[in-house]
């Protein structure tokens, strides 16, 4: 492989044949020759994902096993029983699990049924007694075997590791280690595989090279290849790396700059060249001594009429439009692009160009300067190409292009036309990175038809991304009408097929095939993308290639990444990145890279290259999981070259797959005979064989797998290993048939090792047609594998009876042993879920469905068996159970009886499940006449079989004294529960049903008792007794509640229907639902029945509030109110239900949710429950009271459980209202003396105190209580003030003032006492805590050293917080007293100064000296000081501000407008502007004249009131002109504001703000009499005219 690789870079490059493998071939051929379907398989959970850590160590590990498995080898544990394993995926399980799932482990299962066992009955395995529940549903179950179905998700991993979606970081390269070379060795498995063209390379990056042609800027691909450089030189080469022509030294070329852009036409003769300067070259590559064609820009200040490039600006993209050579596109980086198009020359006629524009605008600075434009460029450029099927776009020279904002598809023939565009989408993130990129996929043949659209040829596809949002867009040919003639242009449909969303910004991206796309993002990693799935196979990290790159994009695009904060470019991206567009190209599969130092190319590595590398790296276990992927279409395949066609597929991989089988057998088992150092261990041998049988699964090649694989293990002494690795394949139906000398050696293996269970399921699995009978048999009876020998018995010799009658003689012989023997019992109980399986119609114990002929006849059989008259099978057992037989009576129906002697409830819960089944629906008469004389008597007679003759055939068996009530009970529930689903299927006559139902209410067993209820009303819903009022107390007496309200329901007796629902007390939720629906408005009952229902709820009063008092208290609320009375008396023991109960009454919840007044029409109860709430709720007691209106309660009543309780304010409330309000001031202000002694006490106590932090606690709890009910205070005394303000009589000005000298008013004294108590708080309080803190600060030392800690008291606060209390009544008692200024009273405090007189008066009689008080009253003036320089602040600051704005809106409003046009919108005239007339020039001449004559008039004080009303006249408001004869008055008016302009002839011009032009006189004549009036009116000086535009009203 070295050999080749040298030869790639050195000499030719081979696009044909160069690796000469078959896949490689069709991958080369992918892109115009090979078929493939549009979906791919997505990636199975568990197959196509590993673990990337030992992926990246798997490179080096020559071991067979691969380090990229994840534990395929132990699918399953070793031990233990498979059911803890497997979920069930059948029925779903009953109840009981002994019935349902029988298992090896009947010791637990069993033990408390067998010791409730009677010694007379038989032994009955299933577990009632021991049931969680008191209700054990025996029919609402079904019945499951211990072998379940497979798993759909199989515990094996079936692909290697490295199958998973590559990372950057995980990408193979980087766990490679570099060995010094300039080339990065890539892993042989890497998806793309890169060359470097090192003599190519040579020629154009070395020093010689650079300096003799410059550097290279771009690369064109196609039959060669061409390079642009810096000095506007274009370099070709051969494949064979040979330069084959230099084209542009000595041309203008050289002089037009740098090739910014290249393309080669269709038929590779022909290379067209862009340059910075903006020109055009295309040159036949034949004769590169002369261009072409020569396109020059167009210098726009000399020609700007003219289309084309301008100068100086770079071609960004250039591409030829089909087959021609004269027909090209280009885009510049100003976001122009033309289509231009040359004549043919003629001699000495030289050619010409047509150009024409195809996207952008040209920059004109007039067009600017009105309004600006967004900046734009073109990130992405391509016309369609040429494909090798012809397509309808073809002929009409589609280009797509790619700007900031859109996707534009241009049609240029015949003419320049939009097909197609869009916008950005909205999933591009915003502030990321702004690039493009696109690319076209042509029309292409296909081997077959596309299995989607049946057509034989490709679409075309577009694939384009802005940012990281990728997008396909298919382009579809519509169907021309039937009117539309032949030369009509074709219509074309665009769909966006498919999106995929990248981690990162896309710069580049190709068409590797019609189903590959290489995506390059712009931290230059390379993703491979499959199409239409958008999968993503791999990744691989670019980054050491330097890719080179330009900043083509941000001269021109700078403004939208500097412009994030406008609103229309708020999502656009934070940064513009670099163009890749010109050296990141692909051709024929294979993608090509210009780097800074390096040209390389990549190819994909197939199929066939990815499996040879990992065998000869030695994993061979990955190479064969990695084949088998490829086989059975799970990995990718379109990327590695395999078709999509499954046959195609599996004949190209199964050969090899088959080789690397043989190849990894011999290599492992040859190393181990040979190499004792480097062993092959026995894990990896087991991995290996996993591998090889998933292999041969894929493969469906069974003989291979069991000859030759196996062969090698055998021979080596290792068929266990491989043995053990079938066991999962067999358990999920993989493998089904198996040769019989490898059964035989299964068997042995398990056998030996003691796996029985695991045995068995595999056995129940497997085809039974190639096993020995014989050795199975004796194996399964050895070993009591009874699921494994019922299916062999049943699938091999299609017996159903034989292993069945000998499972119950097992349990038949244990009841006569007197030595337990738990296994067999296990055994036994096997019955009842393999008769549900058969009955049903399924396989046991697999479970699947049997067919409908074999399964006819295996129900015909067991209904035999059972319901036949005599059977002479059993018959000897029969003789010795004294169950089996009535007195007197011979024996009959011996299998039946055997059976449910044996366990008669897992029998009937088994028939609950058959009768479902059609079966029994009537005779089979099908099968009789399809199959005549070949079906037996016993066969003939089970297909006659009908539910009315097993139910016939069990009330005639299951009969006292044989069987006893705990037997027959399940019987009569199984009876019950049938009937009415089959009604015409049983007919049994009144008696039986009577029968029925009074073993139903006769019930032996409580845990049955939910079951025979349940049974109850499915047998009434259809039986009705001709006397079930006589049931009533059966019934009753059996507890079933939900029967007997349906009876009295139906009944009308709802008396009866109440006193039932008291005594359920399972369902208690049904008494308040009862009495709600008896006792509502329309509910329909008699008087009768209403007192009787009343009468019920008064006997079972406690009964009802001990249910829920709050539901008990919302029902008798809504239903009977006056019961509430007998409620609480019932409650009179227990305050805290009362409490409950009243809150429920007296404030429902919605009342609170609303913020409603709470209801009060229970007065008698208001009163005790604000005694309640003083004991259970006290916040709450002020709340409740505030929204009491006086005469709601006594307050004699409650005025002591409020005062005993502490709620102060609750009854100072209660105080006002009642008129009481100097009590109520005396009782908060006793109360504040309270607080103040505890909080004197507590002060005192403080440094004593244990529990310093509770002490601190409680100090804050006092405060805040103080300046509580400081505001209750206030609230009082506000509220008196008010209301003798009110009532007093309205007196002159001069009685009603009062002097500082009057006596206190009352509602003065109320301020004076509160005052006096909060002030009295705060002193004494304070001077306590400024001496603890002088003593506290007495010592130095201890000051310096000091600091409080948090759980210490904080004196300064608490005097705060006292003296904020104090500041607040003091504040609302001068807003209360101070009058405010208005025009006819002055403002008077006199109220207040006589309050606060009073308050020093009766302070001094206290305490002589004030200084105390001075500190508190000082404090608390000074902080209104401070409020007020606040205020005075706030206010300065608010009127700078509001001059700011009126200043605006003053500037706003002086604005002029702009009419919509010359003429009066009125008469038509053309009001200014060109052909206005002369009139205009003449009236503003003499305007000027009066002006001049008015100014030499007036004084110099008049002028400048002049010259201020000229100023005026022309802003926005109310104003007047200078000459009044000549003049109009603009107001404003239903905001339309107007301007006076000039005058003429016509009278003077009015505009409005709505920018209509009127003259004044058309404005007037079309205005009614009232404005004409209000005209004369405005002429005569009393008034103005308010114009209104006509247009706009």
């Amino acid at each position: 492989m070295s050999a080749a690789k040298d030869e790639a870079e050195n000499g030719r490059l081979d696009f044909e044949s160069e690796e000469g493998d078959a896949g490689e071939k069709d991958l080369e051929e992918g892109e115009n020759d090979q078929a493939e379907e549009d979906d791919v398989p997505p990636q199975r959970s568990g197959q196509l994902n590993g673990d990337e850590e030992s992926e990246n160590t798997a490179v080096n590990d020559n071991s067979l096993r691969h380090n990229g498995e994840k534990g395929g080898a132990s699918a399953r544990e070793t031990q233990g029983s498979i059911q803890a394993t497997r979920p069930e995926l059948g029925r779903p399980s009953s109840a009981d699990g002994s019935l349902s799932i029988p298992d090896d482990t009947p010791s637990i299962q069993f033990q408390g049924s067998i010791a409730s066992s009677s010694p007379r009955k038989g032994l009955r395995l299933s577990s009632y007694g021991a049931s969680p529940t008191p209700s054990l549903r025996p029919f609402d179950r079904r019945f499951q075997a211990r072998v379940s179905p497979s798993p759909q998700d199989s515990p094996r991993a079936l692909s290697p590791a490295f199958l998973n979606v590559h990372s950057r970081q995980s990408s193979l390269a980087h766990t490679l280690a570099d060995n010094g070379e300039t080339e990065t060795p890539q892993a042989p498995w890497e998806v793309v595989r890169w060359t470097k063209l090192r003599k190519m390379t040579g020629q154009a990056f070395s020093e010689v090279g650079k300096r003799n042609f410059g550097r290279p800027t771009c690369i064109a691909i196609a039959a060669s290849i061409a390079l642009g450089t810096s000095k506007g030189i274009i370099l070709v080469f051969d494949y064979n790396q040979n330069l084959k022509s230099i084209i542009g030294p000595g041309t203008k070329a050289v002089e037009s700059g740098s090739v910014t852009s290249i393309s080669i036409s269709a038929d590779h003769s022909t290379i067209a060249g862009g340059h910075a300067s903006g020109s055009i070259f295309t040159w036949e590559v034949a004769r590169p001594a002369k261009p072409f064609l020569h396109i020059s820009p167009i210098d726009r200040s000399k020609t700007p009429d003219a289309d084309g490039h301008a100068l100086d600006v770079a071609i960004l993209h250039i591409g030829f439009l089909g087959m021609r050579h004269t027909a090209l596109t280009s885009a510049d980086d100003k976001g122009m692009a033309f289509s231009h198009l040359a004549s043919r020359g003629m001699g000495v006629v030289a050619r010409t160009v047509k150009t024409v524009r195809i996207l952008g605008r040209y920059q004109d600075k007039k067009s600017e300067a009105l309004r600006q434009r967004k900046p734009s460029s073109v990130l992405a450029f391509s016309p369609l190409p040429l494909g090798n099927a012809e397509h309808v776009a073809d002929s009409m020279g589609l280009v797509a292009m790619l700007t900031p904002y859109l996707l534009v598809i241009v049609s240029t023939t015949p003419i320049a036309q939009t097909q197609y565009k869009t916008p950005r989408p909205k999933e591009v993130a915003a502030h990321g990175a702004m690039s493009g990129a696109l690319a076209w996929f042509p029309s292409v043949k296909l081997k077959a038809k596309d299995a989607v659209t049946s057509e034989s040829s490709s679409r075309v596809k577009l694939v384009y991304c802005w940012s990281n949002i990728l997008t396909v867009l298919e382009i579809v040919e519509t169907e021309p009408s039937a009117s539309s003639g032949k030369e009509e242009t074709p219509t074309l449909q665009f769909r966006p097929r498919s999106r995929w969303k990248s981690e990162e910004a896309i710069v580049g991206i190709q068409w590797l095939g019609r189903s590959v796309m290489a995506v390059l993002t712009i931290t230059q990693q390379l993703i491979i993308i499959e199409d239409p799935s958008m999968v993503v196979t791999d990744s691989s990290d670019l980054i050491q290639k330097h890719i080179y790159h330009a900043d083509l994009f941000s001269p021109q695009l700078n403004n939208l990444v500097d412009q994030l904060e406008d609103e229309e470019v708020a999502a656009m991206h934070g940064v513009v990145a670099d163009a890749f567009n010109m050296s990141f190209r692909a051709y024929k599969g294979r993608l090509f890279l210009l780097g800074y130092n390096e040209i390389a190319f990549g190819t994909l590595s197939n199929w066939a290259d990815r499996l040879l590398a990992l065998m000869e790296e030695g994993s061979f276990i990955g190479a064969i999981q990695l084949a088998t992927a490829y086989y059975n279409g799970e990995a990718n395949k379109v990327a590695v070259g395999l078709p999509e066609d499954d046959a195609l597929r599996h004949q190209m991989v199964q050969e090899k797959l088959t080789e690397m089988i043989t190849a990894s057998l011999r290599y492992a088992f040859g190393q181990n005979k040979e190499s004792q150092a480097r062993r092959v261990d026995t894990e990896q041998l087991e991995e290996l064989a996993l591998a090889c049988i998933t292999a041969c699964i894929g493969m469906d090649d069974n003989d291979f797998l069991f000859e030759d694989v196996y062969s090698w293990y055998q021979d080596h002494d290792l068929e266990s290993v491989f043995l053990e690795k079938l066991e999962s394949f067999i358990d999920d139906d993989e493998i089904t048939v198996m040769p019989p000398a490898l059964l035989k050696d299964l068997v042995g293996h398990y056998t030996a090792r003691g796996l029985h269970s695991r045995l068995e399921e595999m056995i129940c699995h497997l085809d039974s047609r190639t096993m020995d009978i014989d050795q199975i048999t004796t194996l399964c009876k050895k070993n009591r594998l009874y699921d494994a020998l019922l299916y062999v018995w049943n699938q091999a010799l299609s017996d159903y009876t034989t292993i069945l009658s000998e499972l119950i003689g097992l349990a038949e012989r244990e009841h006569d042993s007197q030595d337990l023997n738990l296994s067999d019992l296990a055994s036994a109980t096997k019955v009842f879920p393999y008769l549900s399986y058969v009955l049903t119609g399924r396989i046991y114990p697999t479970g699947k469905e049997r067919p409908e002929d074999s399964a006819t006849l295996a129900k015909a059989e067991l209904y035999h068996f059972f319901f036949s008259g005599n059977s002479q099978e059993g018959r000897s057992n029969m003789q010795e159970n004294p169950r089996s037989l009535k007195p007197g009576s011979t024996s009959s129906f011996p299998n039946l009886r055997r059976i449910l002697n044996f366990d008669a409830p897992s029998f009937l819960s088994m028939l609950n499940e058959a009768f479902e089944d059609s079966f029994l629906n009537g005779p089979q008469d099908r099968m009789v006449d399809e199959i005549p004389g070949q079906l037996t008597e016993e066969q003939k007679f089970g297909l006659s079989v009908n539910r009315q003759w097993i139910v016939s055939i069990l009330l005639e068996v299951m009969t006292p004294p044989a069987y006893e009530s705990e037997d027959t009970v399940y019987l009569d529930m199984f009876i019950a529960r049938n009937l009415p689903k089959f009604p015409q299927f049983i007919l049994l006559p009144g008696h039986v049903l009577h029968r029925v139902l009074v073993g139903l209410c006769q019930y032996s067993s409580e845990d049955v008792a939910d079951d025979c209820q349940l049974s109850v009303e499915y047998l009434l819903s259809m039986y009705q007794p001709p006397h079930l009022t006589l049931l009533i107390p059966l019934i009753s007496k059996a507890r079933f509640y939900r029967v007997l309200k349906t009876i009295y329901k139906t009944e009308k007796q709802y008396a009866d229907l109440l006193k039932t629902c008291f005594e359920d007390y399972d369902n208690p939720d049904a008494i308040f639902q009862c009495i709600s629906d008896c006792l509502r408005p329309r509910a329909g009952l008699t008087e009768k029945q209403v007192d009787e229902v009343r009468a019920v709820i008064v006997d079972h009063a406690y009964d009802l509030v001990a249910t829920d008092v709050t539901k008990a208290a919302s029902t008798i609320e809504d239903s009977a109110a006056d019961l509430h009375s007998v409620m609480l008396a019932t409650l009179s023991e227990d305050e805290a239900a009362q409490y409950r109960y009243l809150q429920v009454v007296l404030e429902p919840p919605t009342t609170k949710a609303e913020g409603l007044r709470p209801d009060v029409s229970h007065r008698n109860f208001v009163e005790q429950y604000v005694r309640l709430l003083c004991d259970y709720n006290r916040s709450h007691v002020s709340e409740y009271v505030g929204h009491l209106k006086t005469g709601d309660l006594r307050l004699e009543e409650v005025l002591p459980a409020l005062e005993d309780s502490g709620v102060i304010d609750a009854a100072v409330v209660l105080l006002a209202r009642e008129g009481k309000v100097k009590e109520g001031m005396d009782r908060l202000t006793d109360h504040l003396s309270t607080l103040e002694s505890a909080l004197l006490g507590l002060l005192d106590a403080a440094n004593d105190s244990p529990d310093a932090a509770n002490t601190v606690e409680t100090g804050q709890d006092l405060i805040i209580t103080v300046q509580k009910y400081a505001r209750v205070g206030v609230w009082l005394c506000q509220r008196q003030t008010k209301a003798v303000q009110q009532n007093r009589p309205s007196l002159s000005r001069a009685k009603s003032i009062k002097t500082i000298n009057d006596a206190l008013s009352e509602d003065e004294e109320l301020w004076l006492d509160l005052v006096d108590a909060v002030v009295a708080v705060t002193k004494n309080v304070t001077e306590v805590l400024e001496r603890h803190a002088r003593q506290a600060s007495t010592d130095e030392e201890k000051l310096s050293q000091r600091t409080l800690a948090p759980t210490q008291l904080d004196p300064s606060k608490m005097i705060t917080d006292l003296r904020i209390i104090v500041q607040e009544t003091f504040t609302a008692l001068l807003a209360t007293t101070s009058a405010p200024h208005t025009k006819d009273a002055q403002r008077t405090d006199v109220s207040f100064l006589r309050i606060l007189r009073a308050f020093l008066n009766r302070a001094s009689l206290s305490s002589p000296s004030l200084s105390n008080l001075r500190a508190v009253l000082g404090a608390i003036f000074s902080a209104y000081s401070y409020e007020e320089s606040l205020l005075s602040l706030a206010n300065r600051l608010l009127d700078k501000d509001l001059f700011v704005h009126v200043t605006e809106a003053d500037t706003l409003r002086r604005r002029g407008w702009r009419p919509l046009g010359q003429v009066c919108e009125a008469c038509g005239k053309r009001v200014w502007g060109p052909g206005a007339g002369g009139y205009i020039w003449d009236a503003w001449l003499r305007n000027q004249e009066r002006e001049e004559t008015k100014l030499a008039d007036h004084s110099g004080k008049q002028s400048t009131s002049s010259r201020s009303s000229s100023r005026d006249g022309h802003g926005k408001g109310k104003a007047v002109t200078r000459d009044r004869e000549h003049s109009v008055v603009a107001e404003s008016h239903d905001a339309s504001d107007e301007q006076t302009v000039n005058e003429g002839d016509n009278g003077a011009v009015v505009i409005f703000s709505c920018r209509h032009l009127f003259h004044r006189a058309c404005l007037m004549k079309m205005q009614d009499g009232e404005i004409i009036a209000a005209d004369e009116e405005r002429t005569t000086g009393r008034g103005g005219v308010d114009l209104v535009c006509p247009l706009c009203t």
